[in-house]
């Protein structure tokens, strides 16, 4: 059974910035596309950023641009986020995903009925 453990998250003031990590236990992690997810209390859970096996392609909601990079270490079997810049309204549960793709070089999809395996979510807190 595949498990995926979010880190990182925690309190930080508006213009601050947080790094939040997500370690899997997949062995052949290039064979997935990976992604991050929000949910804001009362707020149904949203797309942030997604990314390739190859970190060669990514894509991001219009309120990451800029502000958020994803990355990921096939190697540690470990994907990131990176946010700066953090506003209140960034406040929300932070989930990772993954879902089996076969190394297909493009990055084709990344809505959340796309992905099969998730993380029990990190919580990130932003304070005005």
């Amino acid at each position: 059974q595949v498990q995926m453990v979010e880190s990182g998250g925690g309190l930080v003031q508006a213009g601050g910035s947080l790094r939040i990590s997500c370690t899997t236990s997949i062995l052949n992690l290039d064979d997935y596309i990976m992604g991050w997810f929000r949910q804001a209390p009362g707020k149904e859970r949203e797309g942030v950023a997604c990314i390739s096996w190859r970190s060669d392609e990514t894509y991001y909601k219009n309120f990451a641009k800029g502000r958020f990079t994803i990355s990921r270490d096939n190697a540690k079997g470990t994907l990131y986020l990176q946010m700066n810049n953090l506003k209140p309204e960034d406040t929300a549960m932070y989930y990772c995903a993954a879902d089996y793709d076969g190394g297909y070089p493009e990055l084709r999809r990344c809505g959340e009925s796309d992905f099969a395996h998730w993380g029990q979510g990190t919580q990130v807190t932003v304070s005005s």
